[in-house]
């Protein structure tokens, strides 16, 4: 069996070790949309994290059997030209939802708490020069009884809100499909949670309802010192309205994903004046050392049953 892994370098310095029990394995730590074609022929399976499979690919792949997607999210393969084929598609779920709703609140707290100033301030030599024992100038609220709202209330977003409402949060949820239904906490309309909820949390995939969900006119809406987390899909949020609004009112950003990754050089979010509103990771919240383990076991699994097909 010829394995050909495209984008090896996503997985960090998680072993892949695994993948040679299986068979023959190519490994290219990076692949262009140009070097695809020529990686794959021959290939019975392709492992792809972002390198994206078009029916060229897999029309020109006579070989291939099997694509695994080293993610959640299989949107970067063509899944009808595979299943014409008869070529398996798989992917591997629930391997960082641990470290999203970690990353999740990391973010909230480096926002909530002014994590950027209060280092600054101290390695600066500020502290040293101060006439008191401490610093409120930069004040912090707690999450208990605050009012947090989920969009999107799958596994990820079930697990912020068990979270927050264990550190005394009042829980909402806004139901982006219209089909989620959840009785442990309130199911509210997006513009109530807008207006209502000092923390909004973002853990909804990007589709035709999603997209650009909140936008200019939306963010307007929301509180007076809100906290708003994207770690669902850029393109949830309208980026060009955040980098609006953020001048304009006190709301504070937390994005651990863009709607085009990596960040555009001159990306408006770069050029706001109000930065220490805006804190912004590189798509990291999946990446903790325990969910990359878990996702290259998943695909080495879903190699493992080609084989006993």
């Amino acid at each position: 069996m010829k394995i050909v892994i495209l984008d090896a370098l996503t997985f960090g310095d998680t072993s892949l070790s695994g993948f040679f029990e299986l068979g023959d394995v190519d490994i290219f730590q990076t692949t262009s949309p140009e070097q695809t074609q020529e990686r794959v022929i021959g290939a019975d399976v392709i492992v792809t994290n972002k390198v994206i499979i078009t029916d060229a690919h897999i029309s020109n792949t006579s070989s291939l059997k099997l694509i695994c997607v080293a993610a959640t999210g299989m949107n970067n393969v063509d899944i009808e030209a595979a299943n014409k084929r008869d070529i398996l598609v798989k992917n591997v779920s629930g391997y960082s939802t641990d470290s999203v709703i970690q990353h999740t609140f990391s973010m909230l707290f480096y926002l909530v708490g002014h994590s950027r100033y209060y280092d600054e301030y101290v390695k600066e030599g500020s502290y040293a020069k101060s006439a008191i024992f401490t610093d409120v100038s930069h004040p912090f609220f707690e999450i208990k009884g605050k009012k947090w709202g989920v969009i999107g209330l799958g596994t990820i977003g079930r697990g912020v809100a068990e979270i927050a409402s264990a550190f005394g949060a009042d829980v909402c949820y806004f139901s982006t499909s219209g089909k989620n239904h959840n009785h442990d906490y309130q199911h509210v309309e997006l513009d109530e949670m807008l207006k209502s909820c000092h923390i909004i949390s973002i853990h909804a995939p990007l589709n035709d309802k999603t997209l650009n969900l909140l936008d200019y006119e939306e963010l307007l809406m929301c509180r007076d010192g809100a906290v708003v987390l994207n770690l669902g899909r850029g393109g949830i949020i309208n980026e060009e309205a955040v980098a609006k609004v953020i001048d304009e009112k006190n709301i504070s950003f937390g994005l651990d994903v863009l709607s085009r990754e990596p960040m555009e050089e001159n990306h408006p979010l770069l050029s706001v004046k109000n930065g220490d509103n805006l804190y912004i990771t590189p798509h990291i919240a999946w990446t903790s050392i325990e969910a990359r383990d878990k996702l290259i076991a998943g695909v080495i699994e879903n190699i493992k049953s080609l084989k006993s097909r």
